[in-house]
């Protein structure tokens, strides 16, 4: 789905300092625990390095599961756990995409408000900082079966980026902003966005021109799609 809006773009909270290139701002309004922006993220961050001269381009977490008494999907009839499982399973038979949707019997996450926190731990470090987290943590859950709900997790996610990325991701400041209330207040302010711009679904992406006009796309989207929507407004 495709349609035009207008005013959506929020140039100051990017990752690209502005330059007289940068014409196009790309906010990514997302979800660690969402099985169809982990099936979109190559796609994306190739749109991103195909484009990266003319974008900026910003993480909005969307906060899509509070906790299970206060989530409900009736598009995918979802409402416990369990039901979360064979959607996944679903969209990983659609998109040829890896994903341990066994984990929604195992050890279900059940929040996925701790992970989108700890993406902005990382985000109020470096916009670096926080790609090269929010990949790590998805590749985590949907990879490798661990329940990114737990604080342990997360941590133990950033450790192993902090040691396989020393210049480009710092641990001791990842826990300053996790533990000093900056990086839930960060993720507060995505939400309220979101929630403002009226994006109830992941991922979405809002393409916005220098006058602040332009189109949302909403749900997975295929490379050539992505890139279609991204032509209608960079002309």
């Amino acid at each position: 789905m495709e349609r035009k809006t207008a005013h959506l773009n929020n140039p100051d909270n990017s990752n690209v300092a502005p330059t007289e290139a940068v014409c196009i701002t790309i906010n990514c309004y997302t979800d660690p625990l969402c099985c169809w922006s982990w099936a979109s993220q190559s796609d994306w961050e190739r749109l991103r390095n195909e484009y990266k001269n003319v974008i900026r381009w910003n993480y909005i977490m969307g906060g899509m599961i509070p906790d299970w008494k206060n989530y409900a999907d009736p598009v995918s009839s979802v409402s416990n756990p369990l039901q979360m499982g064979p959607v996944w399973m679903h969209a990983s038979q659609v998109t040829k995409t890896p994903m341990h949707y066994g984990i929604w019997h195992e050890d279900p996450p059940y929040s996925s408000y701790p992970a989108c926190i700890a993406v902005k731990s990382a985000s109020l470090q470096s916009p670096d900082a926080a790609n090269i987290y929010f990949t790590a943590v998805q590749e985590a859950l949907m990879i490798h079966g661990r329940n990114i709900a737990r604080t342990d997790a997360l941590f133990t996610v950033a450790k192993d980026v902090a040691k396989k990325n020393p210049e480009d991701f710092n641990l001791d400041l990842f826990s300053e902003n996790w533990e000093n209330g900056k990086a839930q207040q960060a993720f507060r302010d995505d939400v309220k966005q979101a929630r403002f711009h009226k994006i109830g679904r992941f991922p979405s992406l809002t393409i916005t021109d220098q006058t602040g006009k332009g189109i949302i796309t909403v749900g997975y989207r295929p490379y050539d799609a992505l890139v279609k929507a991204f032509l209608q407004v960079y002309k």
